[in-house]
């Protein structure tokens, strides 16, 4: 449907949206300011949304709430949160029916008259998404194009901003696998960072993780993707996408190191002599220097690789130069919180999986920081984790409702050996932030980077992060 079809929709049927979280509500005002009659879901009591139930039916909305929301699903548009799997029986029924299974993001893409720029991946896609927006938001001052909108599963929404946005602006949005899932719409450019174990608790498998993130672009109107050169799963989407790939790589340092991946459409961003380089199939052009970028890592500098590869014919190496000189990074991805006593502390509580904690560690090196792990089990396994600890920690504190999982890829390790790698269990998470700090000595490093989710004890990873920089700026 067009975004006129959609909103005639939207004004002659019935809308239910289930799940009354962050993105939601912003969908609710936006569907009742275009005449739409909304039912709002929610599997909390009626009594526990309190000022925010009156709220929402002094404006007209009726709540379904409870343990029974999901029953007599009748509206005709269904507009599901995120955390909630497409194939729940009450939304099999509805869609058997005639019903239209939907979402805030789908409905913000069918809408949007800017261009979309995609970006999902297991790994260091909030990072890539920010930097791909300062790019465009400092091009646009620049060379006089519209304004850059950032969004989705980062910060604020951008449905309830459609209106103002033209074909001239860029809408730079951020997707998780929970979006995509049911996605019939892509980005106009999309990317994936990378494809590693994630979710699984949540997702069947594997398979069907992998094929969530290809919503960014195997639908209309997605004209270009972006694809990680290193990554096995990326490898096999870019070689059958029908759209021409950028692959980027920092491993591989010449065109001819891409033969056997590029196809005669495709181009790639790579590191040569210290700079940041696109080849276009044909012309090699330096655009950065890698020691401009001030995050840290090797991450870091693919994330610049993948947000210059998306948006690379508006960017001129000024551009470029300018966001990599002054950008110091988003908030819980290394974040240095304070040195004390001769003991840094960084917080890093983004680090969600094995893969994001492998990075960190690797963006410290040499440095062998004393490492905080352990969190809400997404059913990740925890062998390459244990890897890279024996490879890269001083010692490890374990906390959290996977800290006996973890333990036991630690002791099963071939290199298992208490002496080489020190290895604590404390419940308690203020606790185990006390104990790293007492187990760190001047010129030390104390990492938080928990390479699982928060949900065993924190809302969610910014809630954590903020807890250990309280509790470390609590010390003395």
């Amino acid at each position: 449907m067009n975004a006129t079809e959609w909103i005639n929709l939207i004004r002659t049927g019935k809308s239910a949206v289930v799940g009354l979280g962050k993105s939601n509500l912003p969908l609710i005002d936006f569907l009742l300011s275009n005449g739409a009659r909304v039912v709002a879901r929610d599997k909390k009591t009626r009594e526990s949304l309190g000022e925010l139930g009156n709220e929402l039916e002094a404006k007209g909305v009726t709540l379904i709430t409870g343990e029974g929301y999901l029953d007599h699903l009748e509206e005709d548009i269904i507009f599901r949160t995120p955390g909630l799997r497409p194939d729940l029986p009450a939304f099999v029924e509805a869609l058997a029916r005639g019903a239209r299974l939907t979402s805030e993001m789908e409905l913000f893409l069918e809408l949007c008259p800017a261009t979309v720029i995609g970006i999902t991946g297991s790994d260091g896609k909030t990072t890539t998404t920010t930097v791909t927006g300062l790019l465009l938001e400092a091009a646009c001052r620049k060379r006089g194009y519209g304004k850059a909108w950032v969004g989705g599963n980062i910060g604020q929404p951008l449905l309830p901003f459609v209106g103002q946005m033209s074909e001239n602006d860029f809408a730079v949005v951020e997707l998780s696998s929970f979006q995509l899932q049911t996605m019939r719409r892509s980005a106009h450019r999309a990317a994936i960072t990378n494809v590693t174990p994630n979710h699984l608790n949540w997702h069947t498998d594997m398979a069907e993780y992998t094929d969530a993130k290809t919503n960014i672009y195997r639908h209309t109107p997605c004209q270009a993707l972006v694809l990680n050169a290193e990554n096995e799963i990326t490898q096999t989407l870019g070689r059958s996408c029908e759209q021409p790939v950028c692959w980027f790589s920092s491993v591989r340092t010449t065109p001819a190191d891409f033969e056997g991946l590029c196809r005669p459409q495709d181009s790639a961003v790579y590191l040569a002599d210290g700079y940041v380089t696109l080849w276009d199939g044909k012309i090699a052009s330096p655009l950065l220097k890698r020691e401009e970028i001030l995050l840290p890592g090797k991450h870091n500098l693919e994330n610049y690789m993948t947000a210059i590869a998306l948006c690379r014919e508006w960017l001129t190496p000024d551009v470029i130069g300018e966001v990599a000189s002054s950008f110091l990074g988003v908030r819980h991805r290394l974040e240095r919180v304070r040195v004390l006593d001769g003991v840094t502390y960084y917080n890093s509580s983004i680090d969600s999986t094995p893969t994001r904690t492998a990075a960190a560690l690797s963006a410290l090196s040499p440095v062998r920081p004393i490492v905080i792990c352990g969190g809400y089990d997404k059913q990740i396994p925890f062998a390459p984790l244990a890897d890279t600890l024996y490879k890269h920690a001083k010692a490890v504190v374990l906390t959290g409702a996977t800290a006996d999982a973890i333990l036991e890829a630690l002791s099963s390790h071939s290199d298992a050996d208490q002496n080489a790698l020190p290895i604590y269990r404390e419940p308690d998470f203020q606790g185990a932030v006390e104990l790293a700090h007492r187990l760190a000595a001047s010129g030390d490093t104390v990492l938080l980077s928990p390479a699982c989710a928060s949900f065993d004890a924190f809302q969610n990873f910014e809630e954590r992060g903020d807890r250990f920089c309280a509790i470390v700026n609590s010390l003395s």
